[in-house]
């Protein structure tokens, strides 16, 4: 008699890896909607992610069979400089206003005049210089800044940034100061750019023992000096609300 074949078991159904896909789907639309980044405060995150660097320096890597184990580390390096972080509160605080300036600047942030972000600092609001200052001046061209000086220094004198201090950095492009200027050179006219915004402020209301002031000249460009328009963008005075750190 001739032997019957034997027949090939099933393959197991593949089925569910399309529910399973469609759950970690909606999960991770779950937590992006959760997260916020313009509550982040940055600070707290570089310090995070310095304290997981020094962690890995202090820790050898050991090769086991399928995966990696890690020989034990310094672990009170990490729980002392995470117990050390700036509090929750602040990088919230400093992310609602943040919000709150994005959107009482938002006809000058359109036009080009102001920009709103937030670095190591803390939070910086950024003064086109060609939009309030005339060409290797430091006089505010009140026409056209009056407004926007008035709505700054509302905005300073804000509740939520009670106690904060301030600091008010001019900078200017690479080019020299034009022959026969009342500026020596681009230090002194950073600085008198600066020194005249807080004045304008004061003189609408904010308290000027809560702010300080600082010249860079060129030194601080956020742009290649080349070509015009990187020039364009390092001309500006930077209002920062400092993180506590920085102060």
């Amino acid at each position: 008699m001739a032997k019957k074949e034997k027949k090939e078991p099933e393959k197991p159904s593949t089925a569910w890896q399309g529910t399973y896909g469609d759950m970690i789907t909606l999960m991770l639309c779950f937590f992006v909607m959760l997260y916020d980044p313009s509550e982040i405060d940055i600070t707290t995150m570089s310090q995070i992610q310095a304290s997981f660097d020094i962690q890995a320096d202090s820790v050898e890597a050991q090769s086991v069979g399928g995966g990696g184990s890690l020989a034990a580390g310094k672990l009170a390096d990490l729980g002392n400089s995470v117990s050390t972080l700036p509090s929750a509160e602040r990088g919230k605080t400093l992310g609602l206003s943040k919000k709150k300036a994005v959107s009482i600047f938002a006809p000058e942030i359109h036009s080009s005049k102001i920009t709103v972000s937030s670095d190591e600092r803390g939070l910086v609001i950024t003064l086109a210089s060609d939009v309030f200052f005339e060409a290797g001046s430091a006089e505010l061209d009140m026409n056209e800044t009056r407004d926007v000086l008035i709505k700054l220094s509302n905005f300073f004198q804000d509740s939520e940034l009670k106690n904060r201090r301030f600091r008010i950095e001019g900078h200017t492009d690479s080019e020299p100061v034009p022959e026969g200027s009342a500026f020596a050179s681009n230090w002194e006219l950073s600085a008198a750019r600066a020194a005249n915004v807080l004045h304008y402020l004061s003189d609408f209301g904010v308290d000027e023992k809560s702010f300080s002031i600082a010249g860079y000249a060129d030194t601080r460009p956020i742009r290649p000096n080349e070509p015009r328009e990187g020039q364009a963008y390092n001309r500006r005075v930077d209002i920062v609300i400092l993180d506590e750190g920085h102060f």
